[in-house]
């Protein structure tokens, strides 16, 4: 299954860099591991917001569950998923 996945962050302000600096790395760093699982298929920014638009690809609602909380600062997004199915003009 496709899924249409928007995210912000609401990371606080008041978070230390440092903190602020792991965590992006580690956000890197599982992005990457699911671009090469097959699970992140597309990224885009949302300009002038702290806010991506991602086309992810999972077995169903539930892997693409894990998938989103296994990132770094899943506790600090804003998600929104929307499910794909193809159109007939597709087929």
């Amino acid at each position: 299954m496709e899924f249409l996945v928007r995210t912000e962050n609401l990371l606080p302000n008041d978070t230390p860099d440092e903190v602020r600096d792991q965590l992006k790395k580690g956000e890197r760093e599982r992005a990457m591991e699911l671009r090469e699982a097959g699970v992140l298929k597309r990224l885009w920014r949302v300009p002038g917001r702290n806010a991506t638009i991602g086309l992810y690809e999972a077995e169903d609602p539930a892997a693409l569950h894990d998938a989103l909380v296994s990132l770094p600062m899943w506790k600090w997004m804003d998600i929104t998923v929307e499910a794909l199915a193809t159109h007939p003009q597709e087929k």
